[in-house]
């Protein structure tokens, strides 16, 4: 899943190559992914792109006052074409969801991989009308985002880190895989409880939280978008990374494993040299 880092290189890459175009053609190919109607997603034809921002993983194109709102869930990604095939996409049974067409004959595709289609479309005049967008926490990386804010983000936080990490109503842009990173570099269980963080360790959570992400961000930075995915796999140090040896002290990276989703983590650095429970491989031993 594209998050915070990715997005923010989309975000400047698309600033670069959209202000000032005018938008002359939005074909949605599944149907699936337009997740409002009223205006229409036709209504963003024949405007001049004005700007490009993010919220959280949520990417937000603005023309003449209409915002085109994506966030590409887990398996969606944005293809940027200098020039676009001839002739309208065809439905079908393809990974294209949506093809943007600028003046030019630049513009890009949004597809999505898989069966599950949470790839999101919408077409508002504020993106506050948009449920995800409006229940999203502060960016970390807004300047006003202070070691102070973020311990009473956390105070009386009866979750475990790792949910805690990911609730994009508490923090916005942080996923399974930069909250695996933030972990190992703040030397901290993903299961240790937010509210039992002394002021010292949470000064360690806060600046891991900020050093990796905006490190993710400098690597990103300038990157074409049909690079950014390359680039965020190299640069991650334990999530996707089972069984290899762990970059800081040479232990065996472990993983747990939910119904849709696993952690990765460091025994050595994390954990005291314990191996966390995974109880869904527990019930597979049985």
């Amino acid at each position: 899943m594209p998050e915070l880092p990715e997005v923010e290189a989309l975000k400047d890459f698309l600033a670069d190559h959209l202000v000032g175009r005018e938008v002359v053609r939005v074909l949605p190919v599944a149907i699936s992914v337009l997740k409002t109607y009223d205006p229409p997603v036709t209504a963003f034809e024949g405007r001049q792109v004005t700007a490009v921002r993010r919220y959280g993983k949520f990417l937000d194109i603005e023309a003449d006052g209409l915002h085109f709102v994506t966030h590409l869930a887990r398996a969606g990604w944005l293809h940027w074409k200098d020039m676009l095939p001839d002739g309208p996409p065809r439905p079908g049974k393809g990974p294209l969801a949506l093809r943007v067409a600028l003046e030019t004959g630049e513009g890009f595709d949004l597809t999505e991989a898989g069966t599950q289609k949470r790839l999101a479309v919408y077409v508002v005049r504020d993106p506050a009308e948009i449920p995800g967008v409006a229940r999203l926490g502060p960016d970390p990386l807004a300047d006003d985002f202070d070691e102070v804010r973020f311990a009473k983000l956390l105070a009386g936080e009866r979750r475990q880190l790792k949910g805690a990490l990911r609730d994009q109503s508490l923090i916005a842009g942080v996923g399974n895989a930069y909250s695996d990173e933030i972990l190992h570099a703040a030397k901290m269980s993903p299961f240790k409880l937010a509210s039992s963080l002394t002021p010292e360790e949470t000064r360690r959570l806060y600046e891991a939280l900020r050093s990796t992400l905006t490190e993710a961000v400098e690597r990103s930075h300038g990157l074409a978008a049909g690079r950014l995915k390359a680039e965020k796999k190299s640069g991650l140090r334990v999530h996707g990374r089972a069984g290899e040896p762990c970059p800081v002290c040479g232990d065996t990276i472990r993983e747990v494993s939910f119904s849709d989703s696993a952690l990765q983590y460091c025994p050595t650095c994390q954990t005291g040299g314990k191996p966390l429970a995974d109880r869904r491989m527990s019930r597979l031993l049985k």
